[in-house]
C-alpha cells in the first residue's frame, strides 16, 4: 500500500495542498491584519485629533481638569474603548471605567495622544492603554482567521476528494493493465483492456491490445512454424527413410538413381536448414554485407537466368524492363544478396502464376531511391492475408505443399535483406489480378 501509485499520488497531493493553503492562509491572514490595522490607525488618527481638541478647549476654558470626568466617559462611549486622561504629571484625572482616577499611569503605558497648551503639555490621552488592541479589533481579525481557516479546511477536503477520484480515474486502468500484463504472463495472450477514453492512458491500453495482439499472433506463428518445420523436415526424411529402407530390403537397386534422389531430399533439408540460419542471422542484425555500387539491371539479369530454366520448365515467360535512356542509377548494395533477393520473389511470382502467364522485372529510378518490381498474372493475394506476407512461415495457402510456397521463408528473407541495406519492401495485390511485390533500395553516393 504505501509503495502504491495510488497512495502516492493522494500523499503528494495531500502534501501540496497543505504547503499551498498554509501559504495562502499565512499571506491573507497577515494581509487582512495590516490592512485593517491601516485603516483603524487612519480612523483612529481622525478621532483623536478632535478628542484632543474637545479636551484642549475644555482645559482652556477650566484651565484645571477638574470636572473632565463626564467627558472622558462620553469618549469611552463613543469609541467603545476605554479612555484613560492624564495631567502632566501623570496622575489620572479621567477614567471612562472610572476605577483609576486618582492613581498614576503604568510605566509601561504608551499615550494615544498629547495635549499641549500655550506650547506645554498639560495631559495625555490613552485609549486601552493595558491592553494591545480593543476587543472589537481582536475579536474582527479572529473572525476573519477563523474564515481564513475553514475555508483552507474545505479547500483542503475538496482537494482531497478531487485527488481520490482522479486518482481512481487514472490507477484503475493502470490496475487493469497489470492484471491483463500478468495474465499474459502465466501465458493467456487473450487478456486485453478497456481502451474507450482518449488521454494518454487509453493511447497506453490500445498499444497494450495492439502488443497482445501482436504478441498472439506470433505465438500461433510460433506453432505454425513448429508445425511448418516439422512438416517441411518429415518430408524429405520419410522420403529417404523410404528409399534407405526399400535398398536394404532389395525392392530398388543401390544404383545412380537412388543416389540421385537421396541427393535432391538431401538438398531440400539442407536448403531449409540455411533458410532457417539466414533468416536468424539477419533478425539479429549479424548478416554480413559486402556493399558497392551495384547496377541493378544487371542483378535482375543475372536473377532472371537463374530462374530462367524452372519458368521454361512450368510454361511461363520471363522478361525485364529497364529504362529506356541511362538506366537506373546504382544502389549501395551486396550484389549476391539483392540477386537472392530477386530471387525469392521471381520464385513466390512462379510459384502461384499459372502456366501460359507472364512475371515481369521493372527497374525504375524513384527520386533517392531506385525501384525494384516483380510484376506476376497470378491468382493474387486476398486483402486479409497482404499485411502478413513477410512474415516467416505464414502462408495464404494454409495446405503443407511445395506447390503453394512451402516452408514459407523466402519473402521473410528477403524483407530482412532489403530492411537491413536500408530499403523498404512491400505487396499489392488484387484476387485474380495478380501481384506486385516492390522494393526500394538507396541510391549510391557515386550517382547522386
Amino acid at each position: 500500500m504505501w509503495h502504491s501509485l495510488r497512495f502516492r499520488l493522494l500523499a503528494a497531493t495531500i502534501l501540496v495542498v497543505i504547503v499551498a493553503v498554509s501559504v495562502t492562509a499565512l499571506f491573507a491572514s497577515r494581509s487582512t491584519a495590516s490592512e485593517f490595522y491601516g485603516y483603524l490607525e487612519h480612523g483612529s488618527l481622525m478621532q483623536q485629533r478632535r478628542f484632543v481638541m474637545m479636551l484642549t478647549n475644555a482645559y482652556v476654558q477650566a484651565q484645571t481638569w477638574d470636572g473632565v470626568q463626564p467627558l472622558v466617559e462620553q469618549l469611552g462611549q463613543f469609541t467603545g474603548e476605554r479612555a484613560v486622561l492624564a495631567d502632566a504629571n501623570g496622575k489620572i484625572v479621567g477614567d471612562s471605567g472610572r476605577d483609576l482616577v486618582g492613581k498614576t499611569v503604568n510605566a509601561n503605558w504608551s499615550p494615544s495622544s498629547r495635549i499641549v497648551v500655550a506650547g506645554a503639555q498639560v495631559g495625555a490621552l490613552y485609549f486601552n492603554p493595558a491592553a494591545k488592541q480593543s476587543p472589537a479589533d481582536a475579536g474582527f481579525l479572529a473572525a476573519v482567521n477563523r474564515a481564513v481557516l475553514v475555508g483552507a479546511l474545505v479547500a483542503g477536503v475538496a482537494a482531497v476528494l478531487v485527488t481520490l477520484a482522479l486518482s481512481h480515474r487514472i490507477v484503475r486502468p493502470v490496475e487493469l493493465l497489470t492484471a491483463a500484463a500478468r495474465r499474459m504472463e502465466t501465458g493467456d495472450l487473450t487478456a486485453r483492456v478497456n481502451a474507450a477514453s482518449g488521454d494518454e492512458i487509453g493511447e497506453l491500453a490500445r498499444a497494450f491490445n495492439s502488443m497482445a495482439g501482436g504478441l498472439a499472433r506470433l505465438e500461433q506463428l510460433r506453432r505454425n512454424m513448429v508445425s511448418d518445420v516439422a512438416h517441411e523436415l518429415r518430408t524429405p526424411l520419410t522420403a529417404i527413410r523410404g528409399y534407405l529402407e526399400a535398398a536394404q530390403d532389395g525392392v530398388v537397386a543401390l544404383d545412380a538413381t537412388l543416389v540421385d534422389n537421396l541427393y535432391e531430399e538431401t538438398m531440400l533439408l539442407n536448403r531449409l536448414v540455411d533458410d532457417l540460419r539466414e533468416l536468424a542471422l539477419a533478425e539479429a542484425g549479424q548478416l554480413h554485407l559486402e556493399r558497392q555500387p551495384v547496377d541493378m539491371g544487371d542483378v535482375a539479369q543475372a536473377a532472371l537466368e537463374t530462374v530462367c530454366a524452372r519458368a521454361e520448365e512450368r510454361g511461363l515467360q520471363l522478361s525485364l524492363d529497364e529504362p529506356s535512356t541511362e538506366g537506373a542509377p546504382l544502389v549501395d548494395a551486396d550484389p549476391h544478396r539483392i540477386k537472392q533477393v530477386l530471387c525469392n520473389l521471381l520464385n513466390n511470382a512462379l510459384d502461384f502464376t499459372p502456366r501460359g502467364g507472364r512475371v515481369t522485372t521493372v527497374v525504375r529510378p524513384d527520386g533517392p531511391w531506385v525501384r525494384v518490381e516483380v510484376r506476376d498474372t497470378g491468382c493474387g493475394i486476398a486483402p486479409e492475408h497482404l499485411p502478413f506476407v513477410f512474415e516467416r512461415f505464414y502462408r495464404a495457402d494454409k495446405s503443407r505443399t511445395r506447390a503453394t510456397g512451402g516452408a514459407g521463408l523466402g519473402l521473410a528473407i528477403v524483407k530482412q535483406l532489403v530492411e537491413a541495406h536500408g530499403g523498404r519492401v512491400w505487396a499489392d495485390s488484387a484476387v485474380g489480378a495478380g501481384s506486385v511485390f516492390s522494393f526500394v533500395l538507396p541510391v549510391a553516393v557515386e550517382s547522386l
